[in-house]
């Protein structure tokens, strides 16, 4: 029972915490493209990269740890079916070469962020 309330508060803060990075993204740099969708899934992929690394290291080792950052805030802060949904919207309003970018940036980006987590951890704790 205790994990749920762990995952439900990361998954509270995980949420929140996307809504305002989306928020600032459409303030500052506009409807455009969907940059706060692919803000979030990268700094979510790193985070996970970091945590992950840290948990195979055993510098993070309590589950507790993983059900209230792994699985709650960073599953709510990144976003899968956000990325999906704001693709389909740019190929349904005929912007072919945005959607592209979308699915090759996120693709790219989210997979070099987390391996650069990892890697990061790594020279860090040596």
């Amino acid at each position: 029972m205790v994990s749920i309330l762990w995952v439900g508060l990361g998954g509270a803060l995980g949420a929140s915490s996307r809504f305002l990075v989306s928020e600032w993204s459409v303030a500052v740099l506009g409807r455009a493209f969907p940059y706060g969708t692919l803000i979030v899934n990268v700094l979510g992929s790193l985070a996970m990269g970091v945590f992950l690394a840290a948990m195979s290291q055993e510098v993070i080792a309590p589950v507790p740890w993983r059900q209230l950052v792994a699985i709650g805030f960073l599953g709510a802060f990144t976003t899968f079916s956000t990325f999906s949904v704001d693709t389909l919207m740019l190929f349904q309003h005929g912007e072919t070469v945005k959607a592209l970018l979308n699915v090759g940036l996120n693709l790219a980006l989210c997979l070099s962020a987390a391996a650069m987590g990892a890697w990061l951890l790594a020279r860090i704790t040596g």
